[in-house]
């Protein structure tokens, strides 16, 4: 008897015993693309990931040990009708992905290496130099938190395209905690101001720290991979982490006599604008949803006053630094208006209301 006899048409493995979507075309495309036509991007991910529901006629072919599929939709509570429609903005996958971090630890490596040789690190104002050690030091660990959540959650996303998509974002972080840590090693070879232990004791151990401690914890804590996502990028970025990056290193370090720690910090902005850009077009595409938008709009809800008022408690504890530097040119409270106008729109942009969160 042959191993497809007594199989449904459709659930048999055997050529030709179901016609997929694409399959009478010459030009091999088996999904539908975003635009016109299949971009580089689409071709390297869409369906690199399989999905029974799309070509896996005998069900996923792997199983874990208590009959837990390979992938499963439970594994996060927000629902989709569609998961495959999700593309990221950035188009990013691997090849790119490379590309791009090289050319941004080139752009750093050759920032230090000229900011060394003019002797800029030595004009540092002395007390900038320890709050570079504090508190930047302190926050590389937030960066590495973050990027360590990220990575865990890649694994369990449903599609290929959306795990690209938190991945890259994961390996931006990783990169920007190690381009603190050199930058510092480097800096300190030309002045004794920096102390590279002081940013781990400061982490564990400085109240200021603590609450951003907690609210890192929270997201690496969680167990649904798009509440970390979610939280990674809806929540703690703005509020805390581009609070900290935009509204206080880069907009003090120019007074303290430092062009180059802005240049370092710069990067990670851009990092977030495109992971931002990715959270944004999957979020959206899951509150529009025909069938399950209002559920996943409430679910949204609920993650952003859990993570909210853990970051907004974070972003409050480190009002101190900024009292810090000797030649004062920024306000805490502006920087956190900044901040909270940041998380309005990109609520806004996605769908759901924050005004409960962020009015507490």
């Amino acid at each position: 008897m042959s191993v497809t006899e007594g199989l449904s048409p459709h659930r048999s493995g055997a050529a030709g015993s179901a016609t997929f979507a694409g399959s009478d075309s010459r030009k091999y495309n088996y999904f539908t693309p975003k635009g016109r036509k299949a971009s580089h991007y689409e071709d390297m991910t869409v369906d690199v990931q399989p999905d029974p529901e799309r070509y896996l006629l005998q069900d996923w072919i792997i199983n874990f040990a208590d009959g837990t599929p390979t992938y499963d939709k439970r594994w996060t509570h927000a629902k989709s009708s569609n998961w495959h429609q999700f593309r990221a903005i950035d188009q990013e996958w691997e090849r790119t992905h490379y590309q791009r971090q090289s050319t941004i630890v080139g752009m750093i490596s050759n920032l230090i290496e000229n900011g060394r040789r003019s002797g800029a690190p030595k004009r540092f104002d002395r007390a900038w130099l320890k709050i570079l050690s504090d508190h930047l030091g302190a926050y590389k660990h937030a960066e590495f938190g973050l990027g360590t959540a990220t990575m865990q959650a890649q694994r369990y996303g449903y599609t290929q395209m959306i795990n690209n998509a938190i991945l890259t974002n994961s390996s931006y972080k990783l990169r920007f905690a190690q381009d603190i840590t050199l930058y510092l090693g480097e800096i300190a070879l030309d002045t004794d101001g920096i102390d590279l232990d002081a940013g781990k004791i400061h982490w564990l151990e400085d109240p200021i720290w603590q609450a951003t401690r907690h609210a890192v914890e929270a997201i690496m804590g969680a167990e649904d991979y798009l509440e970390q996502y979610f939280a990674t990028n809806i929540v703690f970025e703005p509020l805390v982490a581009e609070l900290f990056r935009s509204g206080f290193i880069m907009q003090m370090a120019a007074a303290q006599n430092d062009f180059m720690t802005p240049a370092v910090v710069s990067a990670a902005e851009g990092d977030y604008e495109r992971n931002l850009a990715n959270a944004v077009e999957l979020f959206h595409i899951l509150v529009l949803d025909q069938e399950h938008g209002e559920h996943n709009r409430r679910l949204f809800g609920t993650w952003m006053h859990k993570h909210g008022a853990l970051a907004l408690d974070a972003a409050h504890h480190l009002q101190p630094i900024w009292s810090q530097p000797r030649v004062k040119v920024a306000q805490f409270p502006e920087a956190l208006g900044v901040a909270k106008g940041r998380v309005r729109a990109i609520a806004a942009e996605i769908g759901f209301d924050v005004r409960s969160t962020l009015d507490q």
